[in-house]
């Protein structure tokens, strides 16, 4: 049996239904597909359509809040990448002792070669280097280039050699 055959097949039963039926049933079962059909319509491609639109009107304000923030930080950046590269003054020996000293960190060995710093700690609190090596980050723009940290015995302290480098600006 091909789908053909069962399709006229399907077809004559219909049409014989719909025949057996009176005027008035069949004014009635018209009338009853045409709301059917007008219900489906409306919840397959009106409604979902007017929910859509109705949730980009909600949105639409913190849409246009966000564009303007992305537009705010394009300008920023635009300024800041024609602004002149503001350069760090190289430190020294000195200086180095001096912020090391006042976080109350004593280092056994330092040495300041060029833009490579060399220290080793030991037996201090990592609380108070880590926020030293913030510091130094965020005003000298110092990073780390290789660190050995071993943890001691007592809670908090360790043993620490660093080796800094400091990007002066100089065109690197």
């Amino acid at each position: 049996m091909s789908i053909a055959t069962t399709i006229a097949q399907y077809r004559e039963r219909a049409t014989a239904l719909w025949l057996a039926r009176t005027e008035q049933e069949r004014r009635f079962l018209a009338a009853g597909g045409a709301v059917v059909l007008a219900a489906l319509l409306y919840l397959l491609f009106v409604d979902p359509a007017l929910q859509g639109r109705a949730q980009l009107r909600r949105a639409l304000p913190q849409l246009n809040q966000q564009a303007a923030e992305l537009k705010a930080l394009a300008h920023e950046a635009s300024t800041l990448a024609q602004a002149p590269e503001t350069h760090v003054a190289p430190l020294t020996r000195e200086a180095v002792s001096a912020s090391l000293t006042g976080r109350g960190l004593n280092p056994q060995s330092l040495s300041v070669s060029g833009e490579y710093i060399k220290l080793q700690l030991n037996n201090v609190a990592f609380s108070n280097l880590a926020t030293w090596l913030d510091e130094q980050r965020r005003a000298n723009r110092v990073l780390v280039q290789d660190a050995v940290v071993t943890a001691l015995p007592a809670a908090g302290q360790v043993d620490a050699s660093l080796t800094l480098r400091q990007n002066t600006g100089s065109g690197q």
